[in-house]
């Protein structure tokens, strides 16, 4: 019997420790990331909202309605009410986001007819409003919900039946759908929100795998009704024409677009301070709303306009992790869809403020002020935290908590999850219980 002697030849290898990309990467591969990462930015950005609309509305609430925070306090309201119908939003079971797309389409399309026909006008002539007892409400905001998820819910349904194999499968009943939105969110003259509809629409299709040959029929497609739409409004010529040369029109066409490059300008790296923006004094149009970014950039400078693109794209890639995470159908898409209708909204307005695009009208999602375009998204955000709940690895790292207290609501109104938290638990003590009272009656 012989013994290993160790000799000095041997040598102890060292583990490296890990480096901080590799923990960082770790800590991104948890279960409840994509959740923890869309709550804090779009908790982060409304917050960043509530201040900016404050500070950007102050003189212009003042001049209207004698208080500095007439406007502000719309927007908490807003806020106060969007925020409970987000958590509320993000513990629905996906069973019912499923069924919700069809009657709230319905719904949306109701109110965008009563918006034609007796739609409040305000701004370039669009008839984009609707006054419903006391309240006036924005009917394309919702759309957009209604239409995510609505198109989900029909691609999930087609794509579960192996029914994807020919191009009008993929656009019936898709495409009329989103044609009926599209012509009548025309007649009230918002060609933003036609913009991000159609979008939506093309992130649905691409995330089926549609052929590229219908892509180029469909882009082909919008840029023909894009067109159209150009011509038909002459405002709308003006803009394009402005967007080119801003300099041609100062006093007129290119006056907004101008001012909103001053604020971004006058900003510098560390921006002039909360509250101490000079075009917010009666020079920028509409700084509150479609312009806001503008005086973000005028007061927390360029530092604080690349936080609010940061935070947006965080917003999408925690979107895009659910979708590639998830293997459930209507999962997927509807996390694309709805993470396509915020993003790209957003990049639109920021792309507008900044001089890419021609000014649209359409709002900074979670910043600019109007509680029409502020709810709709926070309800939007809560079925993305819904979906990003609904991933497998989420599930199991949810049973192993205490059910809340809403989360017992909705299950004791039949709401909730089929298997939510404790589940497993309860399975086993039961048949631990079960156990015990046998071994009990065999003593007896």
């Amino acid at each position: 019997m012989t013994a290993t002697v160790p000799t000095s030849s041997t040598k102890t290898r060292r583990v490296r420790p890990p480096s901080r990309t590799a923990r960082l990467l770790q800590r991104l591969d948890r279960p409840l990331t994509s959740y923890y990462l869309i709550f804090g930015a779009s908790a982060l950005l409304m917050a960043l909202g509530l201040v900016m609309v404050l500070s950007s509305s102050m003189i212009d609430s003042l001049t209207e309605t004698g208080s500095s925070f007439s406007l502000f306090q719309k927007q908490l309201f807003a806020a106060l009410v969007g925020v409970p119908l987000m958590i509320l939003a993000s513990h629905v079971p996906v069973r019912i986001l499923r069924v919700v797309g069809n009657p709230a389409m319905i719904v949306c399309i109701v109110l965008l007819l009563l918006t034609v026909f007796q739609g409040e006008t305000y701004y370039t002539g669009a008839a984009r409003w609707l006054e419903l007892g006391g309240v006036t409400i924005q009917p394309s905001e919702p759309t957009k919900l209604a239409f995510a998820l609505w198109g989900a819910t029909i691609l999930a349904r087609r794509e579960e039946l192996n029914q994807l194999d020919e191009w009008r499968q993929l656009l019936m009943p898709l495409l009329p759908g989103v044609a009926v939105l599209v012509l009548l969110v025309l007649l009230g003259s918002d060609l933003g929100t036609t913009c991000v509809l159609l979008a939506v629409f093309l992130a649905l299709l691409w995330v089926v795998g549609a052929p590229g040959r219908l892509f180029i029929g469909m882009f082909a497609l919008v840029g023909l009704l894009v067109a159209i739409m150009a011509v038909v409004e002459p405002y709308r010529v003006a803009r394009m024409t402005t967007f080119l040369n801003p300099q041609d029109d100062p006093t007129d066409a290119g006056f907004q677009a101008l001012h909103g490059l001053y604020a971004l300008g006058t900003g510098g790296l560390f921006g002039v301070g909360i509250g101490a923006s000079r075009e917010k004094w009666g020079l920028l149009p509409h700084p509150e709303s479609d312009f806001i970014f503008a005086i973000i950039g005028e007061e927390l400078g360029l530092l604080g306009s690349l936080l609010v693109v940061g935070l947006f794209g965080l917003l999408g890639y925690a979107g895009l992790r659910v979708a590639m995470r998830a293997k459930d159908s209507f999962v997927r898409l509807a996390a694309i869809s709805v993470t396509c209708w915020i993003v790209v909204q957003a990049f639109v307005n920021i792309g507008t403020v900044i001089g890419m695009l021609p000014v649209t009208g359409i709002p900074l999602p979670l910043i600019s002020a109007g509680g029409s375009a502020l709810i709709p998204t926070l309800v939007g955000l809560g079925v993305l935290l819904s979906l990003a709940r609904a991933e497998p690895e989420a599930r199991k790292a949810l049973a192993a908590r205490n059910p809340s207290l809403l989360e017992r609501g909705l299950r004791w109104l039949g709401l909730g999850a089929t298997s939510g938290p404790n589940t497993s638990r309860t399975r086993q003590n039961g048949a631990g219980n079960g156990q015990d009272s046998a071994k009990r009656s065999r003593r007896r």
